[in-house]
């Protein structure tokens, strides 16, 4: 995790219509295993927003001590596109300021966290552990390991389409000539006309319209302007 990127508890956000914790016990429940975890890393705000039903106690001292920045659990798997095994983990000084609390806290070590990326660079990281030996975990984890991915696609599609989530994780970065383009065109004009009041060329023009259908996930321009006017990104004409 890159430094300064702070962590929010998104249990306690208000206003979320979803039951996250409800969703991490049930697939704890459901399947065996002790605790579940659940962290969204924004590339373009620097927060990561995170849930978990890990005892209080140890959500307050990862908070206070920030070790979502220097939790190995996340960074491995934020850089992989399968389920990282924490026995696997080097067991560099990361390791041991994230796990050496975690064992004064009676936390087990033995875990899984699976990413989950979606269209927009979001990044889903799910994590879930137990308190077993080695060999346990392989023969507990084995058998659900599909349904541990698809629970944590589930979540994560869950949370991105939560209402505080979708301002803040869904909102796209246009440029201010992008939206000055969008804004343009949104008032009828031409993209030679385009061009002629923002002094640029027309294929210039069409660089930033481009530009913006990706940011917006939009195929043509008409769906663009549609969205940023929606996103309030651009006004109405």
């Amino acid at each position: 995790m890159k430094p300064g990127m702070q962590l929010i508890d998104l249990a306690d956000t208000p206003g979320e219509e979803p039951d996250f914790l409800a969703q991490l016990h049930g697939v704890c429940n459901t399947l065996g295993l002790e605790y579940a975890s659940y962290a969204s890393a924004n590339p373009i705000s620097g927060k990561i927003h995170a849930f978990t039903t890990y005892p209080d106690a140890w959500k307050d001292h990862y908070m206070a001590q920030s070790l979502h920045l220097v939790d190995p659990t996340l960074r491995a798997a934020a850089r992989s596109i399968a389920p990282v095994d924490w026995r696997r983990l080097e067991h560099d000084n990361s390791f041991r300021d994230v796990f050496g609390p975690a064992r004064d806290f009676n936390l087990p070590d033995t875990g899984l966290t699976i990413p989950v990326r979606g269209p927009m660079g979001d990044i889903g990281l799910f994590s879930v552990t137990a308190t077993v030996a080695p060999d346990a975990w392989r023969r507990l984890t084995g058998p659900i390991m599909g349904q541990l991915q698809t629970a944590a696609v589930h979540l994560h599609d869950t949370v991105m389409h939560s209402d505080a989530l979708t301002r803040i994780l869904r909102q796209p970065h246009l440029s201010t000539r992008e939206q000055e383009v969008l804004q343009w065109v949104a008032a009828g004009k031409s993209q030679q006309d385009i061009g002629d009041i923002l002094s640029i060329s027309s294929r210039t023009v069409e660089v930033h319209l481009r530009s913006a259908r990706e940011k917006l996930c939009t195929l043509t321009t008409a769906q663009a302007v549609g969205r940023a006017v929606s996103l309030g990104l651009i006004q109405p004409r």
